[in-house]
């Protein structure tokens, strides 16, 4: 792996959106180590990360580790744990984090930027709003079945050397195919992408259906609507300036459009037995909205509703 191809890439938290995400740096010749649990690991290093794409699958070489000390070499570590993981990653993290390295939170949620600076109070961190459709299908094998592009940016202004900085981060994914774009306005991004998260991923989970089903479906579509609306009376209260000229219930609604095969990451976790990131969704709605005195009933009862799902989903067999 050549290092005349940019920064040092490493992978912190390697699920699916860390393994497509630095698979796709990985096959444009960037030199990448994917931090992962013990059997994504083994699989990597002997066969390389299987990408499965729409245009067929392909092995692309990349190193793997399951020791975080090897993000030491990285001037770039992305950061894909799930968000309640967040803390803990960042103070797992510190310690080995390479002087002046630039960490991209690629996660879920609209706090992980603030969690990270909190602990690595040195650290340059980046937000980053994800949209990508993917699952880890097999050890080592990443399935990416729709979108798969970045906005990053950071919050307040940033000076002429971060200005630079989040330009590279834009262009060095941007020659590995995928779409990024650098956002003045990070939080309202990290916000809209909350909303759509909010409106899809507890229903798919609740129901085990994907999103174009969803969508598709009357009663469903005025539960949405309830979501999105609930959710943009709290943004109002916190002082994020959205944009003016988006409908987020159609834009909502249509999101399935691009992606109706597409099933939740808490429909995934739930199948597999694993906690969920619905303390970071609609959890996060409903203790913001708490703090600011606005109602959220909607929001309130998938949280409720996936979180006992979660307790049976995780509750030890005996």
């Amino acid at each position: 792996m050549g290092d005349m191809s940019g920064p040092e890439v490493a992978v912190f938290g390697a699920g699916a959106v860390g393994c497509y995400f630095g698979g796709m740096l990985a096959r444009a010749g960037i030199s990448v180590t994917l931090i992962a649990r013990g059997r994504h690991v083994e699989a990597i290093n002997q066969h390389g990360l299987l990408l499965e794409r729409g245009e067929g699958y392909e092995h692309v070489p990349v190193r793997a580790a399951t020791d975080v000390s090897a993000v030491r070499p990285a001037q770039v570590v992305l950061v894909s744990v799930k968000t309640p993981d967040t803390e803990t990653a960042a103070y797992t993290l510190a310690p080995h984090l390479a002087p002046g390295a630039m960490v991209v939170s690629l996660q879920n949620g609209v706090d992980n930027a603030a969690q990270l600076r909190a602990v690595i109070p040195g650290a340059t961190v980046v937000s980053a709003v994800v949209y990508v459709a993917a699952a880890m299908t097999a050890p080592g094998c990443v399935t990416h079945t729709g979108r798969g592009d970045l906005i990053v940016g950071i919050e307040g202004r940033p000076d002429t050397t971060m200005e630079r900085r989040l330009a590279e981060i834009a262009a060095l994914f941007g020659r590995a195919g995928v779409p990024c774009r650098v956002s003045a306005t990070i939080e309202a991004d990290l916000w809209t992408k909350l909303i759509m998260n909010c409106a899809y991923n507890a229903l798919a989970a609740v129901t085990r259906m994907r999103y174009g089903r969803l969508a598709h479906d009357p009663g469903i579509r005025q539960v949405m609507k309830a979501v999105v609306e609930e959710i943009l009376a709290v943004v109002q209260a916190t002082g994020v300036a959205l944009s003016t000229d988006v409908d987020y219930v159609s834009a909502a609604w249509q999101l399935a459009d691009g992606m109706p095969d597409a099933t939740s990451s808490t429909a995934q976790d739930l199948a597999r037995g694993k906690r969920t990131e619905i303390d970071a969704l609609n959890g996060y709605v409903v203790r913001r909205g708490a703090q600011l005195g606005i109602p959220t009933p909607v929001n309130q009862a998938l949280h409720a509703l996936v979180k006992l799902l979660e307790d049976e989903a995780t509750r030890p067999t005996t």
